[in-house]
Order: structure tokens, then sequence, then C-alpha cells
């Protein structure tokens, strides 16, 4: 199985990382440096109307785009899994998994990226910020999910060409996976679902459905499933599995509303 994750807006730089840690280059190396060529031709003010942020954020993301390097070293970049910061990260907590564990996360998660493409998780990575959303033509491409549909079906085909009973775990948002072609993926698709009791209902509260899919990833890890029944089993954080409410692609997990 592949677990697909979103990335996240927020990025850590900071905190220290292990020197020992491996690190990896990025697939897509060429596709990204298409990608930076676009954005370094547009001004911070064009960069704020482009991705809907402020003067400061798209002030910092140009200076980026324009540091942006196809030679990664731990200067300018670090582990994409540790680099990324925002709620999905938090449930994944990776500075805590052991370089075993990470290892594992390599080969057999895939990070979704509007810069990138796809990153694993020791994949390097410089500080940006391009949602798979924004709507930058590149080449013949008028925004990013032409972009990049076919290459990541292929490249997702291609990571679990070995597998008898090919399976994609999808943990990602509905604005990232977006960016795979369906059509042309050789697996099949299982949706994690997880909602939460408010007032009586259950349903789904962005903030705790990102965490949620971070501690669905760190299940995984931590218990190296192999096996799609597996999942089923998944019970951090109060979550617990709700056959009724799920079918055979689409898992539902529910948390009660603490009392």
């Amino acid at each position: 199985m592949l677990f697909l994750l979103s990335p996240a807006k927020s990025l850590d730089y900071d905190s220290p990382v292990d020197p020992t840690l491996p690190a990896t280059e990025p697939r897509f190396i060429d596709q990204s440096a298409r990608i930076i060529e676009v954005m370094r031709t547009k001004s911070p003010a064009e960069l704020s109307a482009l991705m809907d942020i402020s003067a400061k954020l798209a002030d910092l993301n140009a200076r980026r785009n324009q540091a942006w390097s196809r030679h990664f070293t731990p200067d300018n970049s670090r582990q994409a899994v540790l680099a990324f910061n925002g709620d999905v990260y938090e449930g994944l907590q990776a500075a805590s998994l052991k370089e075993g564990e990470l290892q594992w996360a390599q080969d057999h998660m895939v990070i979704l990226s509007g810069l990138y493409g796809a990153l694993r998780p020791l994949d390097r990575l410089q500080p940006y910020r391009l949602e798979m959303g924004t709507r930058l033509p590149v080449g013949a491409a008028e925004n990013l999910y032409q972009f990049w549909q076919a290459t990541l079906a292929d490249y997702l085909n291609e990571r679990l060409a070995a597998q008898k009973t090919p399976v994609v775990v999808n943990l990602a948002s509905n604005e990232y996976f977006k960016a795979v072609d369906t059509r042309r993926l050789k697996a099949r698709v299982i949706d994690c679902v997880f909602q939460d009791e408010k007032n009586g209902q259950y349903k789904i509260i962005s903030f705790y459905a990102k965490r949620a899919r971070g501690l669905m990833a760190r299940y995984a890890i931590e218990h190296r499933l192999e096996h799609p029944e597996k999942l089923q089993g998944f019970d951090l954080d109060g979550y617990a599995f709700h056959a009724a409410g799920s079918s055979e692609d689409r898992l539902v997990f529910r948390r009660r509303e603490a009392h």
C-alpha cells in the first residue's frame, strides 16, 4: 500500500534535525525548476493576488523563489516530513519516529506538492509556498493540475508495480488528490474519513480531520500496515472504525464528543 498525504503551508526550518538522518533528493527536480522559472517572473504584488496571501507572505515567497536551487544541501533544505508543520504533521509527529520507522515511511508514503509533485518523507525540501489549486499556467498546462496529473499517476503506478494487489490509501485533501489522474491509476483507492461528534451529530471538522490523517499515517508506520483490512484497527486519540457508515473503499472513523 501507498499512503498519500497533503503538504502543509506552515514550515519548520528551526527545530534541530539529527545530522545523521538520511536525506534523499526529490524525483521531479526538472519539473520543479520549470515551475520556479514561472514563479520568478511574478512580483510580490502578483504573488499576493495569485495565491491570495498577505503582502508580507508574498514578499517572503518571492525571496524563496529567487533562492530556490536545483542543488539540495543541508544548508538550504531539510527532510520534507520534518519541514512541513501543519495540522496533519502535528498528528504524524515525525520527529519522534525512530529512523527505522522513517525508512518504512519512505517506502510507503507520498506527500503530494504543488511545486515538487510527489515527495517521499526523507526527500529534501527547500522552503516554498504553492498550493496545488493555484491557477498557474506552466508551458502548455493551464494550471498545476494539468501540469502534474499524468506524471503523478504514472509515478504511483511505478511505485506500486511490484504489488500483486496495488492499493492507494488516500489521506490527502480533495485539493491535492485531484492532481492524480485516477483514470490512469492502476490501483484500488481507499478513502479514510474522520468524523467527530458535535451536539449529537457526527461530522467532518476540518482541523480534527486533518490531524487524524496524520494520526492514521503514524498508526500505519508504527504497525507496518501492509493490508487494507488492518486500517480498521486505527484507534488513536479516541477514534474507532464505524462499520455501518463505511463501504469497501470508504472507511469511516468516528470519535465521540467528550462530556
